[in-house]
């Protein structure tokens, strides 16, 4: 059986003064591009089962932001995947129902983009290329498995379908 994850960093956030860490929200970027990138998941026909969602407020934002664009995905907070290291964000991963074909999660970095790394074993060229130089906010990749359970996926095992970035997306639209 073929599982499509999709690792989402949160949108761009604000550095208020005074504001705890967990407490920043999504500053103005971030706000133009979370929606994007929700509408090209939805475009692409990425929709996912389940959303996993780090408590904090800037994730919290950034899924509000994509959620209209996926009716029917259902969405759990995973206190586990804030500011957690890839080791964590991959345990979230395998605790997924089997009943899940498509998972989201919408974490931080390091870790997400760690995440991606250590899953991806094959893919173009170009695009591991990219996702190894940087994993910015808002940037999604889309890593597929060919496995029966959540909890087989291993170190990788996957292969890098897409790697977009908002700025990416924003040129194409200025393009056309």
């Amino acid at each position: 059986m073929t599982r499509r994850l999709l690792l989402l960093r949160h949108a761009k956030s604000a550095y208020p003064q005074g504001v705890a860490d967990i407490d920043r929200p999504l500053g103005p970027r971030g706000r133009e591009a979370a929606p994007l990138m929700g509408a090209y998941i939805a475009g692409e026909g990425l929709r996912p089962d389940l959303a996993m969602v780090s408590p904090a407020r800037r994730t919290q934002e950034t899924w509000a932001a994509v959620r209209p664009f996926l009716d029917g995905t259902r969405e759990e907070t995973v206190p586990s995947i804030y500011e957690a290291p890839s080791n964590r964000i991959l345990a979230a991963i395998r605790s997924a129902p089997d009943a899940v074909g498509t998972l989201l999660v919408i974490g931080h970095n390091p870790g997400i983009g760690e995440a991606a790394l250590r899953l991806v074993g094959e893919g173009e060229s170009d695009l591991r290329r990219d996702l190894r130089e940087k994993f910015p906010t808002a940037a999604l990749a889309v890593i597929a498995f060919e496995a029966e359970h959540w909890t087989a996926i291993a170190d990788g095992a996957g292969t890098l379908l897409r790697y977009v970035r908002p700025r990416q997306l924003a040129a194409e639209m200025e393009d056309d």
